[in-house]
C-alpha cells in the first residue's frame, strides 16, 4: 500500500509525501522548513524519517529549503545532473554523501520503493515528474508541464492515484493582473497544464485503472479550486464519465490534505 498527502501544492510552494509501509519520501521543499515541519507533524510523521526528497527541478517554489532541510535532518536529495547545476546554493548546504543524481526514465530505489522519473516539458533545465511502484500498486505525480507528450500519458497509465497539475483557468488567466510575458509563458508549451487539458488527461487514463485524482499547482491568480475542480469534472462528462468516475478532490496551497491510501 502507498500513502500521499499534499503537504502544500501551488504557485506559491510545493511539498509532496510518499510513502509506504517502510519508506517515507518528500517531492520538493518549495516552502520554509518550518512550514514542512508543521505539515509532517499534522499526519504524525516526523522530519528524522523523511528518506529522500526527490527535486523535481529547480524553480523556488519547488526548492527554496531543500538545502536547509536536507541539511537539520542529515536527508539524502535526489536530483537530475542538469537540475543541480542550477542551484548551487542548495548544494553547498547539503553534506556530500547526501547528494545524489538521477536520469529521467531510468528508475532507481529509495528504500523498498522503486521510483521512474519522466521528463515534462516546461521552462526548466530539465524538469520530471515521478511514477512510485510498490510491488503492483502505481502512484504518479505531474505538474510543471505545458502540454501532455504521448510520453508522458505513457507513464501515467495504469496509475491508481495521481497528483496532477491543473494550473490555470485560460479565461481568467487573460483577465488576471500577470504581465503579457508570463501569461505566454503559463500558457505556452513549456509553461503549465490548463483545467481543460487536465480533465482532457484524466479522461484519457480512467480506463487504465486510475481511481482517484488530486488537481495540483493551481495558479493564485488565474485560477480558483472550485473552477479548476468542476471544469474537470464537466471534461469528463463531455467524455462519457459520470462524475463519480474518479475520486476528484483539490490540493491546498495553505495545509495538508488528508492523508490518501492506495492500494
Amino acid at each position: 500500500m502507498l500513502k500521499f498527502c499534499s503537504l502544500y501544492s501551488g504557485s506559491s510552494g510545493n511539498s509532496l509525501f510518499v510513502e509506504n509501509n517502510n519508506t517515507k519520501i518528500l517531492v520538493d521543499a518549495g516552502v520554509s522548513g518550518k512550514k514542512i515541519v508543521d505539515a509532517l507533524d499534522s499526519i504524525n510523521v516526523k522530519p528524522e524519517e523523511i528518506d529522500a526528497i526527490l527535486v523535481t527541478h529547480e524553480h523556488s517554489d519547488h526548492i527554496k529549503s531543500v538545502g536547509t532541510f536536507s541539511k537539520k535532518f542529515d536527508i539524502p536529495v535526489y536530483a537530475s545532473e542538469k537540475t543541480w547545476s542550477k542551484i548551487p546554493k542548495e548544494v553547498e548546504k547539503i553534506n556530500e554523501k547526501n547528494i545524489f543524481t538521477f536520469k529521467s526514465s531510468e528508475d532507481f530505489v529509495v528504500g523498498d520503493l522503486v521510483v521512474h522519473p519522466f521528463k515534462t516539458p516546461h521552462d526548466a533545465i530539465d524538469s520530471c515528474g515521478f511514477n512510485f511502484f510498490d510491488g503492483k500498486t502505481k502512484i504518479s505525480i505531474a505538474t510543471d508541464l505545458g502540454h501532455v507528450t504521448p510520453e508522458i500519458k505513457k507513464c501515467l497509465e495504469n496509475s491508481k492515484f495521481i497528483l496532477l497539475e491543473s494550473n490555470y483557468e485560460p479565461e481568467v488567466l487573460r483577465i488576471c493582473s500577470y504581465p503579457s510575458l508570463l501569461k505566454s509563458r503559463i500558457a505556452g508549451p513549456n509553461g503549465h497544464l490548463s483545467n481543460n487539458m487536465a480533465g482532457q488527461l484524466i479522461s484519457s487514463l480512467i480506463e487504465s485503472g486510475l481511481m482517484t485524482v488530486m488537481l495540483g499547482h493551481l495558479s493564485k491568480e488565474s485560477n480558483f479550486p472550485e473552477m479548476a475542480y468542476e471544469t474537470v469534472l464537466s471534461e469528463l462528462e463531455s467524455n462519457n464519465f459520470k462524475r463519480g468516475s474518479i475520486d476528484l478532490s483539490v490540493a491546498s496551497r495553505f495545509e495538508p490534505s488528508n492523508l490518501i491510501e492506495v492500494i
